[in-house]
């Protein structure tokens, strides 16, 4: 089933984008933004700026982060409310918020969702394309052993210096990441799953997902 919205709307759209660390969420939802004119709200995004200005809800965030622990569900929900009602007149796409079912429950009782989009990459995929990537650590300069390598394996192009992999690169932690996903974001895909507003677009890679959500919101949303 996949949820099929008014051609020409009479309302504004709530929408909300979901996929894996490494599948590419950043680069479509920023195509949807560009191309859909829709109004992006990021939790991560907003959280860092609300910490870097030093907001009641950044300081209470901080709080909980320089101690090493997860910011409540409260808190990141009153952050994602209080910005949805100080959003645009746009159609909004949701990224990162829900991201437990908590939170999606708080949500629905506000704000109704209207479809979500979720990013299905293979997780092997995944694991292999982070794990081909090593950077400089100086400059920043980031390869792939696929598609951007270094003119010399496990050197940098410009300085000569070695190359390194991130810990978080290592196949064994992009798998433990993929796992918490998969544990924390399943619940939330059922639950919208149940309510009939769940589209999942497959692929290895965003450039063959891409033209599968741009088709679906070209025929729903023109």
């Amino acid at each position: 089933y996949i949820p099929l919205l008014m051609s020409k709307q009479s309302r504004l759209l709530k929408s909300l984008i979901m996929g894996p660390p490494g599948s590419g969420k950043g680069t479509v939802s920023e195509r949807i933004v560009n191309n859909f004119s829709f109004f992006h709200l990021s939790s991560g995004d907003l959280l860092r700026q609300h910490i870097r200005t030093k907001t009641s809800i950044g300081s209470e965030a901080k709080s909980y982060i320089t101690k090493g622990l997860l910011v409540p569900d409260s808190v990141i929900t009153k952050l994602m409310l209080t910005e949805l009602d100080k959003a645009p007149s746009q159609n909004v796409l949701l990224d990162g918020f829900p991201r437990t079912l908590a939170q999606a429950q708080d949500l629905d009782k506000i704000h109704s969702i209207d479809f979500v989009m979720n990013l299905d990459v293979p997780y092997e995929t995944i694991i292999d394309r982070v794990s081909k990537r090593w950077i400089h650590p100086k400059s920043g300069r980031t390869y792939n052993l696929d598609f951007n390598p270094s003119k010399v394996m496990g050197r940098d192009d410009i300085t000569g210096e070695e190359l390194i992999q991130r810990e978080d690169d290592k196949p064994e932690s992009v798998k433990a990441r993929l796992e918490q996903y998969t544990n924390l974001t399943k619940p939330i895909l059922d639950h919208y799953d149940n309510h009939k507003k769940l589209v999942s677009f497959s692929g290895t890679e965003t450039n063959i997902i891409w033209p599968k959500v741009q088709e679906y919101l070209q025929k729903n949303i023109g």
